[in-house]
């Protein structure tokens, strides 16, 4: 990632993930070492909004920050990147 490319947002984001990835790796040993389902699907569903939320802030970043309203070009791009929310 270039410099121009970074954000203000982007060290938490970066944080949250590291956070996220490695609850995961505690989740697969939960699977490994033959944990209820229930405790699993708990702890993956704590994993998937992790990222999820994640995602949502990287993407308002921006749309807020890098996107001009006023360009067709930049409209396009909102339109684009809107589907993943």
């Amino acid at each position: 990632m270039t410099k121009d490319h970074l954000h203000a947002s982007h060290p938490k984001i970066i944080s949250r993930l590291k956070r996220a990835e490695g609850h995961l790796r505690s989740v697969i040993a939960m699977i490994e070492d033959g944990k209820p389902c229930l405790e699993v699907a708990q702890q993956m569903q704590a994993v998937e909004r992790a990222v999820r939320n994640a995602k949502q802030t990287l993407i308002h970043d921006h749309m807020d920050h890098c996107l001009d309203s006023d360009e067709a070009g930049d409209r396009s791009e909102m339109k684009a990147i809107a589907r993943y929310l």
